[in-house]
């Protein structure tokens, strides 16, 4: 019988460990230190899969500070000296240029015009201004039926924890490797704390308890809108998910600002340690706009536009 075991982490330097069948040749470990941090340093939590037969044996031993796994073990408590960018400060942008409003116009008009058949009955489509309307739909020539393009809503937790804040690693495109609140899409039947809570166990394996709402972030030109809230790990437990390759939890001055996976989690985190430093913690609102010919992976190509405080 195949297995894999799990070593859970925590700040307070609880471990646990779980063993169960897996189908996959060799061990999956999650190794964290057992050791207490200072103030000033990063806890990690990263996974590493292990090319050992299944009747190998699997021994794991205490050392000095943590725990040691005969047949592999990984584990990431550092210091993150001189690895992340000051993060700037978040002042007031001015409206979008008309040449930011017109881009995004036409990427919306060729998304539209590439709906060619109707999502109801699988009939072919025209492209017109409905009776009534302004913008240019896809209208199937057989129901009669418009479709309609709305905005996806992405939700996730800023999880602050003695005074640091938990970031996961991406194990999925994109931005693989780079770092990022755990958020995701909301899905139908639940509310947006809820689809917090629920990416924060999904990512980072963390029972989260959302304490307030921190900010919304429109981004126009992709049709998505960011819903973040604030909140609280119920325990001092977190470790890598499926769809991440480690887990930390960085004080505020080692943020990797420069390793961060998208302008979102870039304006989220940035705002969070304004507030911080101001003293007070306050709910944001504001738009996103990318610049003009940038690519997704250049997220400081952006204004942040119509940026409400409250």
């Amino acid at each position: 019988m195949l297995k894999s075991v799990h070593l859970f982490g925590c700040s307070s330097g609880f471990v646990s460990n779980l063993l169960k069948p897996n189908s996959i040749v060799g061990f999956s470990l999650t190794f964290i230190s057992s050791k207490r941090l200072s103030a000033s340093s990063s806890l990690c939590c990263s996974s590493l899969r292990l090319s050992c037969p299944s009747t190998a044996p699997l021994f794991l031993a205490p050392r000095t500070g943590s725990f040691k796994a005969f047949c592999g073990s990984t584990c990431s408590e550092a210091n993150q000296d001189g690895t992340s960018s000051s993060p700037l400060s978040m002042s007031e942008s001015p409206p979008p240029s008309s040449s930011t409003v017109v881009h995004s116009s036409s990427l919306m008009q060729e998304k539209i015009r590439n709906i060619r058949f109707c999502q109801w009955c699988g009939g072919q489509t025209k492209h017109g201004i409905p009776d009534g309307e302004e913008k240019l739909r896809a209208i199937c020539t057989v129901c009669g039926k418009i479709t309609y393009q709305n905005p996806k809503m992405v939700v996730g937790c800023l999880i602050h924890h003695d005074d640091k804040v938990l970031l996961c690693r991406r194990k999925i495109e994109p931005s693989y490797g780079l770092w990022t609140l755990p958020a995701g899409y909301l899905e139908i039947g639940e509310s947006a704390a809820d689809g917090a809570i629920r990416e924060t166990l999904e990512e980072a394996n963390a029972e989260v308890e959302i304490t307030s709402p921190f900010a919304q972030l429109d981004i126009p030109l992709i049709g998505q809108t960011y819903i973040i809230f604030m909140g609280k790990l119920k325990k001092p437990h977190f470790s890598p998910g499926p769809e991440s390759l480690e887990c930390c939890l960085f004080p505020l001055d080692d943020i990797p600002f420069d390793s961060l996976a998208f302008s979102s989690m870039l304006v989220t985190l940035r705002l969070y340690v304004e507030d911080v430093k101001a003293g007070r913690i306050i709910f944001h609102y504001g738009t996103i706009n990318k610049r003009p010919g940038t690519g997704a992976s250049d997220i400081h190509a952006y204004t942040l536009d119509y940026h409400l405080r409250s």
